[in-house]
């Protein structure tokens, strides 16, 4: 923190960030950032973000039902509401479901029963997190078998939720669901978006699944979809296409994915990643972005190292945002939180600290 305390001389006027953009950043915008997501100004509800391109195009929902079923073939299922998704297996015995979103709720039930008279008797956990398996207690009258990672069981084990019920079978590292004429394989590779989220493979299908990972068609969702462990995140890509999978099932929005758009949010991390770490590597004049916030807060190094961080991640935003817009969906709309995410990441997961590391 000694580069901080040598900052204390300085003005509050003396400040303007030198990260080669036309515009300036005032202490006033950084301030202003930790309740708007992108740039100083009206709140979000009033911020006209960029038009979506066509690669974010939905299936169409139908309005009455609230939801869509997809017939992927072969006895294999999607249904989404436009905003999450899961997948369903009928076989000759029963089925099979991976997750339980409780926005699509009592509908996936509807799904699943139109659909067919077979009873659900297994039930897959992709991981722990209540947005996809919240409405897993709907299950609760057909008595499924809950299958998970080990991680996810320990993760839901306390405290208690009656609305996510403990898995009754879990493993380490592999685990193939067979049940009549279906067959589901599980793998775990590490964390990724959470400890315990499953990669998920129907290899008669060809059909992949990886939840809160890859968004077909958009950016990323808030802080890399709230990833626990970027660097996982970021091999997660890698190790999905290695798998020989024409369709993909990615737990939100309202379309499926392909390798082609694995590929493709794999460069926009890898973009994302290398904005940030030459942001942090002097792309940015720190004395004169955070001086003001020195001055302002004596010996108040938390609100000093703050305001680096935000501004580090504002000029890896501003730098990377403007090579997506019109390629990924809402590539404007987290670009800030995303790279926040990031520069953390970097810090403390990749090594990469700029003016604090080992001189």
């Amino acid at each position: 923190m000694q580069l901080f305390r040598m900052l204390s001389v300085f003005s509050l006027a003396a400040v303007g960030l030198a990260c080669g953009h036309s515009h300036a950043h005032d202490e006033h915008e950084v301030v202003a950032r930790d309740s708007i997501k992108i740039a100083p100004g009206p709140s979000d509800t009033q911020i006209q973000f960029a038009p979506l391109p066509s690669t974010a195009d939905p299936v169409t929902i139908n309005t009455t039902l609230g939801y869509f079923v997809g017939d992927l073939g072969g006895g294999v299922h999607w249904v989404t509401d436009g905003s999450y998704s899961n997948m369903f297996l009928v076989s000759t015995h029963g089925v099979i479901v991976v997750d339980a979103p409780p926005t699509i709720g009592h509908k996936l039930l509807y799904a699943i029963g139109n659909t067919t008279h077979l009873p659900v008797t297994h039930l897959v956990y992709s991981h722990f997190h209540a947005d996809h398996i919240g409405g897993a207690s709907l299950f609760n009258a057909s008595h499924p078998t809950i299958i998970a990672h080990a991680e996810t069981f320990s993760l839901l084990a306390s405290p208690r939720d009656p609305l996510r019920p403990l898995p009754h079978v879990t493993f380490e590292d592999k685990y193939t669901v067979r049940v009549g004429n279906q067959t589901l394989e599980l793998s775990y590779h590490g964390p990724n978006h959470t400890p315990g989220n499953l990669f998920m493979y129907a290899p008669a299908q060809r059909i992949a699944l990886l939840i809160d990972v890859v968004f077909p068609g958009w950016a990323p969702f808030a802080e890399l979809g709230i990833a626990s462990f970027v660097p996982g995140l970021t091999a997660a890509h890698d190790v999905l296409l290695s798998f020989d999978f024409d369709v993909f099932v990615a737990g939100h929005v309202g379309r499926l994915g392909t390798k082609q758009d694995v590929l493709l949010q794999k460069k926009y991390i890898e973009d994302l990643h290398d904005s940030c770490a030459s942001a942090i590597n002097g792309g940015f004049n720190v004395t004169t972005a955070i001086g003001p916030t020195v001055a302002a807060n004596k010996g108040n190094v938390w609100a000093e190292f703050k305001a680096y961080l935000r501004v580090a991640a504002q000029t890896c935003a501003d730098n990377t945002t403007s090579r997506w817009l019109g390629v990924l969906g809402a590539a404007d709309v987290f670009a800030f939180e995303n790279a926040y995410r990031m520069v953390d990441s970097l810090r403390v997961e990749y090594d990469v600290l700029g003016p604090f590391s080992v001189s």
